[in-house]
């Protein structure tokens, strides 16, 4: 038995003597002795040592700074710079005032483009010499209505000519493509008949877009009620809204067109009063003729 004892003391101390590697020889033990590394490491070294993470060193240059702190500034003004340019050419200021409406002033908007013939005070309202929004003020041009009314006529266009087995991607965009150069040509025609009749007159550019763009509402009405009711109930309810858009377009721009007459002579005025009533006469017959043009083929 003391044989045994002494034969089993002695592989046990050959095993405590092998290393990693399984060789006696090796003394490495089985774990690095890491706390003497730890201990070396102090508060003082922190973002040193190579724990700490590679932009740290370059945010606490005071050089690095300097170039962060100068490139927004360039950011800032280059940003001011590209305001002030598209301001010069897309008028933002001016548009938020065109979109600055309610649901009440759109009622109201689109009951009187359909029943224009009971309104009587057409002038617009100003506060200060400035108009006031077209919340406030019915008689005052809006943007809002005619850029609906130009996405409601692409979609209603489409379901008519679904409802002919005629649609199509390609007609769709055609018909959409095609109401925006016509109302492009008919702004260009009256912003050059207007220069040479020499007309001074308050009207801007986004006005003229504004009081063409309001025929969609009865180009839209008409197309609605020749899918109800045929091709007789098209031509009724277009011709109801083309009057209206007449008289809507006759009342609203002759204050326009016509107030620099007021205010000259009675020669003056009466060599180019004629004139600026036949030209305001011809921009509010052409909306039918338009009205009739972009929609008599989607009724069958």
């Amino acid at each position: 038995m003391a044989f045994l004892n002494q034969s089993g003391s002695r592989q046990q101390s050959k095993i405590r003597m092998r290393g990693p590697s399984g060789d006696p020889s090796d003394p490495s033990p089985l774990f690095d002795d890491t706390s003497s590394e730890v201990n070396n490491h102090g508060h003082g070294d922190v973002g040193k040592g190579p724990d700490a993470y590679p932009g740290q060193a370059f945010l606490s240059d005071p050089m690095s700074n300097l170039a962060m702190a100068y490139g927004s500034s360039l950011a800032s003004h280059g940003k001011e710079m590209m305001d002030k340019n598209l301001d010069r050419f897309i008028p933002i200021s001016k548009l938020k005032y065109y979109f600055a409406v309610d649901t009440v002033y759109v009622g109201k908007k689109l009951g009187l483009l359909v029943f224009p013939y009971m309104h009587e005070n057409w002038e617009v309202s100003y506060q200060q010499d400035t108009p006031v929004a077209p919340r406030f003020d019915i008689n005052a041009p809006d943007l809002y209505i005619p850029m609906m009314g130009f996405i409601t006529y692409v979609l209603v266009a489409g379901l008519a000519l679904g409802t002919q087995n005629r649609f199509s991607p390609e007609i769709l965009g055609i018909q959409a493509s095609s109401a925006l150069v016509w109302l492009i040509i008919e702004v260009l025609t009256v912003l050059l008949s207007l220069y040479l009749v020499t007309v001074n007159t308050d009207l801007t550019t986004i006005d003229l877009v504004a009081f063409s763009g309001y025929k969609y509402v009865g180009m839209i009405v008409g197309v609605v009620a020749g899918l109800l009711f045929g091709r007789t109930g098209y031509y009724l309810s277009l011709l109801w809204c083309c009057v209206s858009i007449f008289v809507f377009t006759i009342r609203t721009l002759r204050l326009k067109i016509l107030s620099e007459a007021a205010a000259e002579g009675r020669l003056v005025r009466g060599a180019k009063n004629q004139l600026r009533m036949y030209l305001t006469m011809a921009i509010a017959a052409a909306q039918p003729v338009f009205m009739y043009w972009l929609t008599f083929h989607l009724v069958r």
